[in-house]
């Protein structure tokens, strides 16, 4: 990775023939390296600062000693500039899917949120699944279905015997909670 500066005294003209030399190999060669790939997009809009002071300069009125450089085709309208679409394009599609699968996931885990049973300490609750797994389900704790009681956890741990049900099914999602077999 390599940053390169044109400077000096440059016509309108001559300075944006070297901006468009210049873009036109960034977007061809500025994508090989890791940290290149994350780089090269700033680069190339950082660069377009320096196309707008490019169009502030006035036209030549007179030619100088010498005539002023052929600013060529635009950036991409040459080989090169056509050539960048390719990972301009791969690294647009990666943002636009990764912007898609975060709120694809943000709307299904608030779904997936909101249709789980919540418990509290005190309450009673069935498990529909076989142990260690978990598929509680609050249950009347006058029932001859409920299984389990949810008390609140003494000194940060369950007593022995009593299982320790998944953060889920705490109402906020962060608090630990007992579940004592009941006895039948």
């Amino acid at each position: 990775m390599r940053f390169l500066k044109r400077e000096g005294v440059f016509c309108r003209t001559c300075a944006l023939a070297s901006f468009r030399d210049m873009q036109a190999d960034t977007m061809v060669m500025g994508w090989w390296g890791p940290l290149s790939v994350l780089i090269t997009p700033f680069t190339l809009l950082s660069n377009l600062g320096a196309l707008s002071g490019i169009r502030r300069i006035p036209e030549p009125a007179a030619p100088g000693f010498r005539p002023p450089l052929d600013p060529g085709k635009p950036v991409f309208k040459r080989p090169a500039g056509i050539l960048a679409l390719i990972p301009l394009g791969l690294l647009g599609l990666a943002v636009f899917a990764f912007t898609a699968l975060l709120l694809v996931g943000l709307v299904a885990g608030a779904g997936d949120r909101a249709d789980r049973p919540t418990l509290t300490a005190g309450s009673c609750a069935r498990n529909d699944a076989a142990w260690p797994e978990q598929d509680l389900e609050p249950e009347s704790c006058d029932s001859s279905d409920a299984e389990l009681r949810v008390t609140a956890p003494a000194n940060g741990s369950c007593p022995a015997g009593d299982y320790l049900a998944h953060l889920e099914y705490s109402e906020d999602g962060s608090t630990s909670l007992c579940l004592r077999p009941l006895k039948r």
